[in-house]
């Protein structure tokens, strides 16, 4: 259907690796895996923070739902995904493009805030250890988590639906006669470069959320960790300072990781493709790729193999389901 010089689009075509057929089949098994594993690791830690009681604080706390928000965030995308490296056409719906690109986006800014909070924990723990049971109660840091999905869950609903809000045509998205999306998923840049519309709106909303969930966390994380280094740097022992980096050293691995590849992928929205972008889509793909599947599955693993008390959690969980048997 066509209203003046644009097509309505219905529903879009996923490209993903269409164009390199015998690469689809070697990444459904690699993502496959992946995915497996980060639904087990991050599995395994929630449970182990929720039974071990000794993991009842605020630190276990925050990682509980940086496990659930990882999962969450990979089942909303990496289904589609595999779907797609088996299926010679994949289709989604216009609604259902929407709702994928609502909740990945969700999920990303919310990681961002949580992992600022997770920061804010670690200075209190380490340059005020004597305040930390009031300053990090449980009446603070469960709103601080709660706060943290808001935001994302916020900041989402008003990307989105600027993009589901541009000038109509009929009732849905004008797009130029094009609903091919050069993407795995519906990457919300990647639909925009579909848009006829002007998108000047959509890449200044976007740049001012970079600022707010990607520039202020990072600048916080970083104000956070200087003090924490000074912290760390007075103690008088070597045995007493490698036992405090240690409770934080996981946390600053996964900030490194995270910020490092998401800075990269939004740090500068584009409206239009330059000349010769074939290379330079691919390699946003394989990017975003990396973010949506390595990311969340290495969290549990720096988690739980620079943590003591965790692998002690382990070690006791395992031990009682062997004993139960």
């Amino acid at each position: 259907m066509e209203v003046g010089n644009q097509s309505v689009v219905a529903g879009f075509v996923l490209l993903g690796l269409s164009d390199q057929p015998k690469l689809e089949k070697m990444f459904f098994v690699l993502i496959l895996l992946t995915y497996l594993v980060i639904l087990l690791g991050n599995g395994v830690l929630i449970l182990v923070t929720i039974l071990d009681s000794r993991l009842h604080t605020p630190m276990y706390f925050f990682l509980g739902n940086l496990s659930f928000l990882d999962i969450c965030y990979t089942t909303s995308s990496i289904p589609l995904v595999l779907d797609g490296f088996l299926t010679p056409r994949k289709t989604i719906s216009f609604s259902g493009c929407a709702m994928q690109m609502f909740l990945s986006f969700a999920m990303g800014a919310t990681e961002c805030v949580l992992l600022g909070m997770m920061a804010f924990d670690r200075y209190v723990a380490i340059c005020n250890p004597l305040r930390y049971p009031v300053v990090m109660s449980r009446s603070v840091y469960v709103p601080m988590a709660v706060s943290s999905w808001v935001a994302g869950g916020a900041n989402s609903l008003v990307q989105i639906s600027l993009a589901v809000q541009l000038p109509f045509c009929g009732d849905n998205l004008p797009f130029c006669g094009d609903n091919v999306i050069n993407h795995f998923t519906c990457e919300i840049l990647a639909v925009l470069k579909l848009a006829c519309a002007d998108i000047s709106i959509n890449v200044i909303s976007m740049g001012v959320a970079n600022v707010i969930f990607l520039g202020v966390p990072v600048l916080f994380i970083f104000v956070s960790y200087i003090f924490i280094l000074t912290t760390i740097l007075r103690i008088p022992s070597a045995e007493g300072r490698k036992k405090a980096f240690s409770t934080c050293s996981a946390h600053l691995t996964v900030v490194v990781i995270f910020y490092g590849t998401i800075l990269f992928m939004y740090a500068k929205p584009k409206s239009k493709d330059p000349l010769g972008a074939d290379k330079q889509d691919l390699s946003d793909k394989l990017i975003s790729l990396f973010y949506g599947v390595l990311t969340p599955m290495l969290n549990p693993i720096i988690y739980s193999l620079r943590n003591k008390d965790v692998k002690v959690a382990m070690k006791t969980l395992v031990s009682q389901k062997c004993f139960a048997q």
